[in-house]
């Protein structure tokens, strides 16, 4: 199937890791000029050279913790077709011991840096007809896991955000989509079964396998199955998909 992504620009977040750095190789296979954005300019770097060469590729060094510096960094407006918002989520713990600044951060990080790349594209998805911007947050949209009171509070922030975006841009042929990762098989993963670990006083093998129980298909997910959906969304053959929650997660999510 050909996608009609050549020759697209992309911005991806969190690309020196994990799903940001897997989508960011799977729409460079698709003939998509990739600009990476991430804290670490040494991982930048080392993500920038494994890229193929054959397409115009860069990086912009930015610390989503303080918006302001996102902006400077930024710069003049950018010519992105494609936009994946993708930032490592809050911290795990009870909802009930979280301090209000946990809140703020999270919201500054994930609701407001969005909302910064989002106007720092816009004007060029406008002019071409043609824009794709795609969360990647959390199933929590759809049922609040334990154990991660800010991440389920931020991530349905973000969830409304993008469906009233949605509403507001679907005539300019942008489409506004969210992608829910289930236990996916990242860094992020591996914190969390060690926390759970040490809570229930077991192993982290065990307790990586009591949770591929709760998953239908018995496994953790890989990055770039997230990667080969959100590669897909940013196409123009989902050109009429518009303002959704996809779950990526083998069946575990039991809403509708």
């Amino acid at each position: 199937m050909d996608l009609e992504l050549n020759n697209k620009n992309a911005l991806v977040g969190g690309s020196t890791q994990g799903i940001g750095k897997a989508t960011a190789f799977a729409l460079a296979k698709e003939g998509v000029n990739i600009t990476l954005i991430a804290r670490n300019e040494d991982k930048l770097k080392e993500v920038l050279t494994e890229l193929p060469k054959d397409r115009k590729h860069g990086y912009i060094v930015a610390d989503f913790s303080n918006p302001d510096n996102l902006k400077k960094q930024l710069g003049h407006k950018g010519n992105f077709h494609i936009l994946v918002n993708n930032t490592g989520g809050p911290k795990s713990g009870l909802i009930q011991s979280a301090a209000p600044e946990e809140f703020r951060n999270a919201f500054n990080m994930h609701v407001i840096c969005n909302q910064i790349l989002v106007q720092h594209s816009l004007d060029y998805m406008k002019s071409e007809g043609f824009g794709r911007i795609i969360n990647i947050i959390s199933t929590s949209v759809k049922e609040p896991i334990p154990g991660l009171g800010v991440s389920n509070t931020i991530r349905n922030a973000v969830a409304n955000w993008a469906k009233t975006l949605a509403g507001e841009l679907a005539s300019f042929g942008i489409t506004v989509n969210n992608v829910l990762p289930g236990f996916t098989d990242t860094a992020r993963l591996d914190q969390i079964i060690k926390i759970k670990a040490e809570r229930e006083g077991t192993t982290q093998a065990e307790m990586a396998e009591i949770m591929k129980g709760y998953v239908p298909a018995k496994r953790f997910g890989k990055a770039q199955e997230l990667a080969d959906a959100i590669t897909f969304l940013a196409s123009a053959k989902a050109s009429y998909i518009n303002g959704i929650n996809l779950p990526v997660d083998g069946g575990r999510t039991k809403s509708l």
